[in-house]
C-alpha cells in the first residue's frame, strides 16, 4: 500500500513526464505495425539471447553450439535475455510469427521511452526547470532516426538509452557521494558494458574525476576509497555475472573477447560522400561529425554547440571548477565523451558502418549539452520567449517531418544535407533501404484488386493483410497474362517503373509493385528488337548498361527457389573503382550474381531475367548459370553505332570514325565479321610530350591499339569498334587497320578542340 502510494505521488510530481510520454507510448503501439524486421540483425540477436537463456536453464556449453557465429557468445544478452523470457513465456518461439516481432518492437521501444524518461529527471536535477527538461524530453523523442531504430534495433537504441540511465546514476553518484549512490552507478554501468564494451568510456569518465577527487579528499580519504572501490568492483562484478559467456573460462573467454571485438570481423562496404569504404579500414577523421551533423536535427546541435561554448568559458573563467565536483566538470566530461569517441574510433580504426548506429549513444551526452545551452540561453524574459518560440517551431517542423517520411524515418536527413538533388543524396551517403515500405505498397495493391487473387514473388508477412485477403495472396515466379497479377520485388534504389504502387522517399526508390507480365513482357518486346550478344541456355541481350536474359519455351523449374544461380561478373577497367570489400578479398570483379536471380520470372512459359550494370568503366563482363554455362558480354556495339551515327564523321577511311566526348567511334556499314575482327591501330600524338607514359616517350606517340582492337565487333550486319581517348590534349591522331602483310588503310586527322 505505501508502495502504491509512493508511485502515485511520484507521478502526480512529474506529471508533465507522464503527459508527454503516455502519447507516445500509444502512438508507438500503433507504429509498430509499420516497421519490419531486420532480418539478419533480429535472427542472430534472439539468438544471443535464447542461448543465454538456454545456458541459464542448464544447457552448458551446448546452449551457445546455436550461434551462427562462435564471437556472439561474448555479445552481452542482459537486454535479450528479457525479451527470449517474455516471448517462452507468451508460447511465441516460431521465428515465422509475426507476434515474435511484434512483442521485441513494443518491449525495445518501451526502454527508449525510459531513457526518455531518465533524460527528463535528469536535465530536471541539473537544472530545477520544468520547461527546460521537456524540450530535452522532446529532443530525445524527435530524433527521427532514433525514433525508427527504437522499435527494430535491439542492440544500439537499448544502449542509447541505457547511456542516458546510467549518467543519471553518475550525476547522483556524484552528487550524493555515498556508499549506496556508488554501488548502483557500479551496478549501472557494469550492465551498460554488457550490453556494449563501449560503455568503459563511461566507466573510465567515473574513475578520472574520482582521481582529481582524491588530493582534495582529506580525512574523508577513507570514504573516498570505498566508494571508489564499491564503484569498481560492483561494475566488474555485475559485467562478469551478467554475461555467461565468462563463465566457464573467465580469464580466457575474456581474452577472447577482447580480441574479437576489438577487431569486430563484420565486414562491409559503406558508401560516405560519394566514396564506398571498407569498414574493416576503419573511418576517416570526419566520419562520425559528418554523420552525426547530417542525421541529427539542426536544432539540438546548434543548442549543444552553445552548451559547449558556455562550459568551455565558464571552465576557463573558473578553472578550479573543472577540478572539483561541480556542473561544469560533469559537462566538460559531456564534451570529453563524444570528442574523445570520435577521435578513438578512427585512431583504433573501428569497424564503423551503416550511417553512425554504433555510436548513437553518444547522442545521450550531445542532448546534455543542448540542456546546458538552453539553461544558458535563458536568460532574461525576452531572451527566454525567443529561445522558446524558436526551439518550439523547430520540434514542430521534426515531427512534420518524422509523421510525413513515416515509417522511413531510419533515412531522415537533416536540412543541412542536398535534398534537393535525390540522385545526388543516394550518390554521397548510404541509404539503408529496409522494408518498411512494404506495408504502404501492400495497401496500394489491395485497393486496386478488392477481389480475386493477387499473385506475388515474395512473401508478405501476415499482418501487413487482413484476415480475409491471407488467402488471395499467392506467391510464385511463374505468371500468365490475363490474371491481373502483381508481382512483388524488394526494395531496389532507382529501378522501379513510374506508375502508382510505387513508395519514394526523397524521390528513392524504397519499394515497388510491378505488373509481371506488362513490365517484364515489355522487356522482352525490346530485347527481341536486336539480335544477342550471347547465346546459350539464356539468350542475352544488351542496351547500354541494361542486361535482358531471355529463355523462350523454358521449364517452370527453372526460375524461383531452388533453380539455378545466375552468374554475373564485372570487371572494371579501373581497379579503384571496385566495391573496397571486393578489393580486400582479392577479388578484380565485383558479384551481381543476386540482381538477375532476383528478378527472374516465368512469363506464358518464358524466362526473363535483368539487370543494371554499374556505371564505371567496364572491362570484361561475364554472365551465365553457376554450374552449367558461363560466357563473356561483348561491349554494346548497337549503343555506340547508333551515338556515333547522331554527328558528321572526323574523318573516312574503310571506318567512318566519330567522336563524342572522350570517346572515338568507328563505324563501317555493311561489313563481314573477318573485317571486323582485323587489328586495329591508334597512335595519339600529345600537344605535350610530357603527358606519354614513360615507355612511349622515345616513339612520340601513345600507341591503343590493343584497346581498340579488343573493342571491336559486329552487330546487325554493321562493324563497330571503339574506344576512351586519354584526357591530355592531342595534337593529331593516326589510326587504320593492318593484318599479317602489314597496312591495310590509314587516316590522320586533327581531333577537335
Amino acid at each position: 500500500m505505501h508502495f502504491g502510494r509512493s508511485i502515485a505521488r511520484r507521478l502526480r510530481r512529474h506529471w508533465a513526464l507522464v503527459a508527454v510520454v503516455a502519447p507516445f507510448l500509444l502512438a508507438g503501439a500503433f507504429a509498430s505495425h509499420d516497421y519490419i524486421p531486420t532480418a539478419v540483425d533480429m535472427r542472430q540477436q534472439r539468438a544471443i539471447g535464447n542461448a543465454a537463456l538456454d545456458y541459464l536453464a542448464g544447457d552448458g556449453e551446448r546452449a551457445f553450439k546455436q550461434l551462427s557465429l562462435p564471437f556472439d557468445r561474448y555479445y552481452g544478452a542482459v537486454f535479450e535475455v528479457p525479451l527470449a523470457l517474455v516471448e517462452r513465456l507468451l508460447g511465441l518461439e516460431d521465428s515465422r510469427d509475426w507476434d515474435v516481432y511484434r512483442v521485441r518492437f513494443l518491449l525495445t521501444h518501451l526502454f527508449f521511452l525510459a531513457g526518455a524518461g531518465v533524460c527528463y529527471l535528469l536535465v530536471l536535477r541539473m537544472f530545477g526547470s520544468r520547461a527546460l527538461a521537456l524540450i530535452a524530453l522532446a529532443l530525445f523523442l524527435l530524433h527521427p532516426r532514433l525514433y525508427a531504430h527504437s522499435f527494430f534495433n535491439s542492440k544500439d537504441v537499448p544502449f542509447l538509452a541505457a547511456f542516458m540511465i546510467s549518467l543519471y546514476l553518475v550525476h547522483r553518484a556524484f552528487r550524493r557521494e555515498t556508499l549506496e549512490s556508488f554501488l548502483l552507478c557500479g551496478v549501472g554501468i557494469g550492465l551498460l558494458v554488457n550490453l556494449r564494451v563501449m560503455g568503459m568510456a563511461l566507466f573510465a569518465a567515473v574513475l578520472v574525476p574520482r582521481a582529481l577527487d582524491l588530493p582534495g579528499a582529506g580525512r574523508s580519504r577513507m570514504r573516498w576509497l570505498a566508494t571508489t572501490g564499491a564503484f569498481a568492483l560492483a561494475a566488474s562484478l555485475t559485467y562478469y555475472a551478467s554475461l555467461p559467456g565468462l563463465w566457464t573460462d573467465p580469464i580466457g573467454h575474456f581474452a577472447e573477447l577482447v580480441r574479437v571485438l576489438g577487431s569486430h570481423p563484420i565486414e562491409g562496404d559503406n558508401l560516405f560522400r560519394d566514396e564506398w569504404l571498407y569498414s574493416l579500414d576503419g573511418p576517416p577523421f570526419d566520419y562520425v561529425p559528418v554523420w552525426v551533423g547530417i542525421t541529427t536535427p539542426p536544432a539540438t546541435l546548434l543548442l549543444a554547440l552553445a552548451g559547449a561554448v558556455a562550459l568551455v568559458w565558464r571552465g576557463m573563467r573558473r578553472p578550479r571548477d573543472v577540478l572539483r565536483n561541480t556542473p561544469t566538470r560533469f559537462g566538460m566530461a559531456l564534451i570529453a565523451l563524444p570528442a574523445v569517441t570520435a577521435v578513438a574510433v578512427v585512431v583504433l580504426e573501428n569497424n564503423i558502418y551503416d550511417d553512425w548506429r554504433h555510436l548513437y549513444f553518444l547522442y545521450s551526452p550531445l542532448l546534455l549539452l543542448a540542456a546546458f545551452g538552453l539553461h544558458w540561453l535563458f536568460r532574461g524574459r525576452w531572451m527566454r520567449a525567443g529561445v522558446y518560440a524558436l526551439t518550439g517551431a523547430a520540434i514542430a517542423v521534426t515531427l512534420v517531418a518524422m509523421i510525413r517520411i513515416h515509417p522511413h524515418e531510419d533515412n531522415y536527413f537533416s536540412a543541412l544535407t542536398d535534398r534537393t538533388t535525390p540522385e545526388r543524396l543516394q550518390s554521397r551517403y548510404e541509404m539503408i533501404i529496409r522494408n518498411h515500405s512494404q506495408r504502404v505498397a501492400v495497401a496500394s495493391v489491395l485497393e486496386a484488386h478488392p477481389s480475386g487473387s493477387i499473385f506475388g514473388s515474395r512473401v508478405v508477412p501476415d499482418h501487413l493483410l487482413p484476415a480475409d485477403d491471407h488467402e488471395r495472396f499467392v506467391i510464385t515466379w511463374d505468371f500468365r497474362s490475363g490474371e491481373g497479377n502483381f508481382l512483388w520485388r524488394f526494395p531496389v534504389i532507382g529501378r522501379c517503373p513510374p506508375g502508382p504502387h510505387v513508395v519514394r522517399l526523397y524521390a528513392t526508390t524504397l519499394h515497388c509493385v510491378i505488373d509481371p507480365v506488362a513490365y517484364f513482357g515489355e522487356a522482352r518486346r525490346e530485347a527481341l528488337a536486336t539480335e544477342p550478344v550471347v547465346r546459350a541456355r539464356y539468350d542475352v541481350y544488351r542496351d547500354g548498361r541494361k542486361l535482358t536474359w531471355l529463355w523462350d519455351g523454358c521449364p517452370a523449374e527453372e526460375v524461383g527457389e531452388g533453380s539455378p544461380d545466375f552468374l554475373l561478373h564485372v570487371y572494371p577497367r579501373d581497379a579503384d573503382d571496385l566495391f573496397p570489400a571486393r578489393k580486400r578479398q582479392g577479388h578484380d570483379f565485383d558479384n551481381l550474381d543476386q540482381i538477375p536471380r532476383r528478378s527472374a520470372v516465368r512469363i506464358d512459359g518464358n524466362c526473363v531475367a535483368e539487370a543494371l550494370l554499374p556505371e564505371y568503366s567496364i572491362a570484361r563482363v561475364l554472365t551465365g548459370e553457376k554450374g552449367l554455362w558461363s560466357a563473356d558480354v561483348p561491349p554494346d556495339y548497337a549503343k555506340a553505332r547508333r551515338e556515333a551515327l547522331t554527328g558528321e564523321p572526323l574523318a573516312r577511311g574503310e571506318f567512318d570514325i566519330y567522336r563524342a566526348g572522350r570517346t572515338l567511334t568507328y563505324v563501317r556499314d555493311g561489313c563481314t565479321e573477318e573485317e571486323a575482327a582485323t587489328p586495329f591501330f591508334l597512335h595519339l600524338y600529345p600537344l605535350d610530350a610530357g603527358d606519354l607514359p614513360d615507355d612511349r616517350r622515345e616513339h612520340g606517340f601513345n600507341g591503343l591499339d590493343a584497346a581498340l582492337t579488343n573493342n571491336a565487333g559486329r552487330v546487325g550486319g554493321n562493324c563497330v569498334a571503339f574506344v576512351d581517348l586519354p584526357e591530355y590534349p592531342i595534337a593529331s591522331i593516326r589510326t587504320g587497320q593492318f593484318d599479317d602483310a602489314g597496312q591495310l588503310w590509314a587516316v590522320e586527322f586533327a581531333p577537335p578542340e
